[in-house]
């Protein structure tokens, strides 16, 4: 799992220099007259799902649902898919229900994207177009690289979509930086206690790498951790937080702060113990902050924080005695139906 951390500068610059993927996808998708899009995924990739929705959303303005595969597997829908861009992200390509909803779509007249580590995949092959993430093989089954790359890639077909063709060298050199100094980590690491609720929460862009870290916790520490909107839970979840609840928040530099003051006054009443993963500007003395990726823009700093999330997992699994390579349960390729 480090090792794989520690590869994921190298991967986005094989990502970012792989510019002729993303343009034959830009061009796909243009000639198709795309209404609609749906995201196709599971576990992390369904994290990195909604990375894209939000990008699609916010640059382009078209609306974007989740997929439900039982939709297909279990109730045997039949699909009515005009117009519609289904993008199913996968690390494999090998899930049989993503295979099934996407075989189901792709007859129901939708455009297929796939974007995988794979390009030789069932789920690659179905595609009217694959792109490959260049993360290459993960042995680690908590994925990390993957889940950069997936960012990463969504940001890139965007990019190319709205022919916003951008400078994304910056995103490399942030991303080497924020591994430098991983050392930060380790402190917030020794202050986080594995017996305690663990929360984590996030909104917009930043609601992906709350849903991821609370996977990779959960996943590499054998914990029960909540990934969630923040304003999900002011809508509920808050009437469980008492002063033993270890609150992170994912705050990116470059995010818009004002929305977040209300809800953070009404957390600190119950006097949780706080842990800042990105930006410390909203801390007080007391709260901990794990300095994410130095950047204004909260979208490049989320693609990058993502190593911030990862590292903390793995160094959690580690001060706990736990194997994080080879979480007891779980295996790498996971097939659903």
């Amino acid at each position: 799992m480090e090792s794989e951390i520690s590869a994921i500068p190298e991967v986005l610059s094989r990502l970012s220099e792989a510019s002729k993927q993303f343009g034959d996808v830009a061009n796909l998708l243009k000639d198709s007259e795309i209404k609609s899009v749906l995201i196709l995924a599971r576990g992390t990739s369904d994290n990195a799902a909604h990375f894209l929705k939000y990008l699609i959303e916010t640059q382009l303005g078209l609306p974007v649902g989740l997929t439900s595969p039982s939709s297909v597997t279990i109730y045997h829908t039949e699909l009515r898919f005009k117009n519609t861009l289904v993008v199913a992200i996968s690390q494999s390509g090998q899930s049989t229900d993503l295979l099934e909803y996407a075989t189901a779509a792709k007859l129901a007249g939708a455009v297929i994207i796939s974007m995988t580590n794979d390009g030789a995949s069932p789920l690659a092959r179905l595609a009217h177009h694959h792109i490959d993430l260049m993360a290459g093989r993960e042995l680690a089954v908590a994925a990390t690289k993957t889940y950069a790359a997936q960012l990463f890639g969504a940001l890139l077909l965007v990019n190319a979509w709205t022919s916003n063709f951008a400078d994304f060298k910056s995103i490399v050199e942030a991303s080497k930086e924020l591994l430098a100094r991983r050392g930060n980590v380790l402190l917030a690491v020794n202050l986080c206690e594995r017996e305690n609720e663990i929360v984590v929460l996030g909104r917009g862009f930043s609601y992906p790498n709350a849903r991821e870290t609370a996977l990779k916790i959960q996943e590499t520490s054998k914990i029960s951790v909540q990934g969630l909107s923040i304003a999900d839970y002011m809508h509920g979840p808050i009437s469980a937080l008492t002063n033993k609840t270890q609150v992170f928040i994912m705050v990116p530099n470059g995010m818009p702060l004002d929305s977040l003051k209300d809800d953070l006054a009404k957390i600190r009443k119950s006097e949780p113990k706080i842990f800042w993963f990105g930006s410390g500007e909203l801390a007080i003395p007391g709260e901990n902050i794990l300095s994410g990726a130095i950047c204004k823009n909260e979208i490049y700093a989320s693609v990058i924080d993502s190593i911030l999330l990862q590292t903390f997992a793995l160094e959690f699994a580690r001060k706990n005695g736990l194997d994080p390579d080879s979480p007891e349960g779980l295996s790498k390729v996971t097939l659903t139906r």
